[in-house]
């Protein structure tokens, strides 16, 4: 099986369609699959619920599928950086649906393990439990929180082999695999692309049962969110 395709256009078609689920990898800016959002927001493809920690920054990252009003509801822990997304959503024209942090993993991780619902302490006696099962274990209470599939997952890699085998590089590892688990269809932009054999096994982060399109893009851009400078001495 060829996983590898020569553009990130070309490993979105077909797949890609109005109304799905895409969880796409990242931190703020790092980790994210530039060349993979660029496609997916040249596509045309709207109606879309987007799964991410946040939604990048205004026209960058996913803040360009904001722009072009592709994306109808945020599954997202943090949305600080990015004016249109607040614009949008307090004029009512973006459904958010906020997810603690550690919650938003965790929900990713399980559906990829095929773990339809878990319990966390995190978000009992707030609004994020509000409507959802509250049980007691051991004297405490917990929330039932359901696990996250998308239709298509987008993540970045630092180093891939042409069966999938993935390598993440330091902080940009982040969000990364459990995206990449959580998806039914898992595309995957990485800087370097190896032989099989070429990974060591125990340096695999993600293994390639879980990836299924591959494309290189050897030069990303890689901005910088908040560039912070020491003043001259």
């Amino acid at each position: 099986m060829n996983k590898v395709y020569p553009d990130a256009a070309s490993a979105l078609a077909g797949i890609v369609k109005d109304g799905q689920t895409i969880a796409v990898g990242g931190f703020g800016l790092c980790g994210i699959p530039e060349a993979l959002i660029l496609a997916l927001r040249d596509s045309g493809v709207k109606e879309l619920t987007a799964i991410s920690n946040n939604a990048g920054v205004d026209g960058f990252g996913l803040g360009q599928l904001l722009t072009t009003r592709q994306i109808k509801k945020m599954i997202a822990s943090y949305v600080g950086e990015n004016k249109e997304f607040e614009r949008q959503y307090l004029a009512g024209e973006l459904e958010l649906e906020f997810t603690p942090q550690g919650t938003l993993a965790e929900k990713l991780r399980a559906g990829g393990a095929g773990i339809p619902a878990f319990f966390t302490k995190t978000g009992v006696g707030t609004l994020v439990a509000e409507g959802k099962e509250i049980r007691d274990f051991d004297g405490a209470k917990y929330v039932m929180e359901r696990s996250l599939v998308a239709d298509v997952s987008l993540v970045k890699a630092y180093k891939a082999d042409r069966s999938g085998n993935l390598v993440f590089n330091k902080t940009a590892r982040n969000f990364n695999p459990n995206v990449a688990m959580a998806g039914k269809i898992t595309v995957v932009e990485v800087e370097h692309l190896v032989e099989v054999g070429e990974i060591d096994p125990d340096q695999v982060h993600t293994p390639g049962i879980f990836v299924h399109r591959i494309v290189v893009n050897a030069n990303p851009e890689k901005r910088i969110e908040q560039r912070t400078v020491r003043p001259a001495e």
